[in-house]
């Protein structure tokens, strides 16, 4: 089957760049009149507005997403010995983060309805060492603060959010990266808030824990050439950060666009789940900032099965323009970098199950209305077309 050049492209930052090219072709050139290309005023400006705007105290720009995890944790006190819940289902980012740092993973599997860290398997693998838990804010959804922070109380437990996803996405009044101690954000250009490339930041509510990042990410120095731990070069460049200055102030717009696109998409979608293609579940209302829109083509195994595999479906809606994506086709635990972990197959089911099921579609803001009909159009099309039959052997 032959397919068309992409019609509606699973992310096109296009509409936002053009509009914003003026501005961020000055903010660029004030980088280079000032000549503060690393850890310039840019920066620090920027620090502060994302901080603010997620309603904590400190920011600390990284170079990624994954430096923001690895030291974040490292800042907090986490290392050797110390034990580290994070979910099966996530970008492997988040584990390599909590293996930099020195401290054991200790994985547990994920909600079948947002595909978010299953707090009830959390409790069953706390033992004296556990010292942190790393909520993942999947898919621009938060894990539900208060359940968070009653267990992290019982438990005596540090909250390290993983808001990678998640830019100013809100949940029972919390903005996501306010709900513990500190959290990290990754700016890579296709987040709800990207950079022209790589960058992070760990925004943290403990004044000693931003001294220390601020130190490990320039190599172990709070002051120059005065080096009080084994640190990384890992600063957010100045351009980067003014960049994103110039792109925050536009973020509220445009998370609200995407819960628009979202709901649209809902909508028109509705008539399916009889057919066992079902939304992920939005338990966040209006504070869900859909970084993705994912939905689980069910194989049988939980729920009526699709009348259409995952893999055929995404074959069709290729070959009729629509791009489309998995997050994420392997769980953590299966993937082949962290077999010496212990984990087997089956030893996360719902987790193995979903990435089998899920499929991203098209979202980011400049998403036209056209373009949500034709996917849904597409997708429609893809499954009233008969499956082809099966030669028996």
């Amino acid at each position: 089957m032959s397919s068309l050049p992409a019609t509606v492209p699973f992310v096109d930052l296009s509409a936002q760049h053009d509009a914003l090219q003026a501005e961020m072709f000055e903010a660029m050139q004030a980088v280079l009149q000032r000549g503060d290309y690393v850890l310039g005023q840019a920066v620090t400006d920027f620090e502060a507005a994302f901080a603010q705007a997620s309603a904590m105290p400190y920011g600390i720009g990284v170079a990624c997403g994954t430096d923001a995890i690895a030291l974040g944790l490292q800042a907090c006190g986490i290392g050797p010995e110390d034990e580290v819940i994070l979910p099966a289902n996530t970008f492997v980012a988040t584990l390599i983060g909590v293996l930099r740092c020195g401290a054991k993973p200790v994985l547990v599997d994920c909600d079948p309805l947002t595909g978010l860290i299953d707090l009830v398997a959390v409790e069953h693998v706390i033992t004296p060492s556990t010292r942190a838990i790393i909520p993942v804010h999947l898919y621009g959804q938060m894990v539900s603060p208060s359940q968070l922070l009653t267990l992290a109380d019982t438990y005596g437990l540090i909250i390290f959010e993983d808001a990678a996803q998640a830019h100013l996405a809100e949940r029972e009044g919390y903005k996501a990266g306010s709900i513990g101690t500190a959290s990290a954000f990754s700016f890579y250009p296709s987040k709800n808030l990207g950079a022209l490339g790589d960058g992070g930041i760990v925004l943290t509510r403990d004044e000693a824990v931003a001294a220390q990042l601020r130190a490990l990410r320039n190599y172990g120095a709070p002051r120059k050439y005065y080096h009080t731990e084994i640190g990384t070069n890992s600063r957010l460049d100045s351009i980067q950060a003014a960049i994103l200055n110039v792109k925050l102030p536009h973020l509220g717009i445009w998370n609200q666009t995407r819960h628009e696109i979202a709901e649209q998409y809902n909508i028109l979608l509705s008539p399916f789940k009889a057919q066992g293609i079902i939304p992920l579940q939005n338990q966040a209302d209006t504070g869900h900032v859909y970084h993705l829109y994912t939905v689980r083509i069910l194989s049988g195994e939980d729920g009526n099965p699709a009348p259409i595999s995952r893999e055929v479906l995404q074959e069709r809606l290729t070959a009729a323009g629509v791009e489309t994506g998995i997050h994420y086709p392997l769980p953590c635990h299966l993937q082949p970098a962290f077999a010496g972990l212990g984990y087997r197959a089956g030893d996360f089911p719902v987790a193995e199950q979903m990435s089998q099921e899920i499929l991203s579609l098209p979202m980011y803001p400049g998403l036209t209305e056209a373009q949500i009909n034709q996917v849904v159009g597409a997708l429609t099309d893809a499954i009233e077309t008969p499956m082809p039959m099966q030669l028996s052997a």
